[in-house]
């Protein structure tokens, strides 16, 4: 015998209907450091595949995303390449301070471009040639530029170099200057390096002459989903995202905090 359905069921349907709509269309803004660019890609391609949601990336330097951030552009996730950053959201109340964790690190190395005449590795930062361009990131905005004004000045040699450098918007662009010829040397990170089959690793910075590069990840307080929010910083420490991480180049946070 065929039941009569209520109203009230065709309600308790079309409410669910909805619910599981609004999950389905639910949207993470993730803004993201440049120097992650292609693990956290492969990360939140992973991530979305295992949860209901779609994730949107912004990539930039550190410093543009954090005063996009303050501006009140949209972003539930803030992935810094340094503390300064986030530090100043997290001053200004900008991000829940209880989310906050360190997810990988970093090095800081001097590469040159493969295709142009060889250049010999160099045994220490104080053999860059003071006639050759050197790129590297706004220091003022782009951690990987403000580590590398802190190592040539330990050594004492921003002096000597700065008339020659060349400042990138981001670690990114300071590498495609490097890859396209444009300048002889660049300082990137490590992970950048890795990247990139246009490249050389010639030297690198020694860690104790710059601060640590450990990278912060927290919620946004504006998040309009803060539990799927956090549940992406968490998943961060993974042991599946810490291999991809590991994959391009990263280093797990122990190695330099321990």
């Amino acid at each position: 015998m065929l039941k009569r359905l209520t109203p009230w069921f065709f309600v308790l349907l079309l409410l669910v209907s909805c619910s599981n709509e609004q999950e389905k269309e639910q949207t993470l803004t993730i803004s993201a450091a440049a120097s992650l660019t292609d693990a956290i890609e492969e990360i939140t391609d992973i991530y979305e595949q295992s949860h209901n949601l779609s994730i949107t990336l912004n990539i930039a330097g550190s410093g543009r995303l954090a005063q996009q951030i303050e501006q009140g552009a949209p972003a539930d996730v803030f992935l810094s390449a340094n503390q300064k950053w986030m530090d100043e959201l997290e001053n200004k109340t900008v991000i829940d301070p209880s989310t906050r964790i360190n997810f990988v690190n970093n090095r800081l190395v001097v590469i040159s471009n493969k295709g142009t005449d060889p250049l010999p590795s160099i045994q220490s930062i104080t053999q860059l040639e003071k006639n050759e361009q050197i790129a590297l990131g706004l220091p003022g905005s782009v951690p990987a530029g403000t580590y590398t004004k802190q190592g040539l000045e330990s050594i004492h040699l921003w002096d000597d170099l700065e008339e020659k450098m060349v400042f990138g918007n981001d670690v990114r662009q300071v590498l495609a200057y490097v890859e396209s010829g444009n300048v002889t040397y660049g300082f990137v990170y490590g992970s950048d390096a890795a990247s990139s089959e246009k490249v050389s690793i010639v030297s690198e910075l020694e860690d104790d002459s710059h601060d640590a590069i450990v990278y912060p990840a927290a919620v946004v307080k504006a998040s309009d989903h803060p539990d799927s929010a956090r549940d992406f910083v968490d998943f961060l420490r993974s042991e599946e995202a810490q291999n991809i991480f590991s994959d391009y180049g990263f280093k797990p946070v122990e190695e330099r905090e321990g």
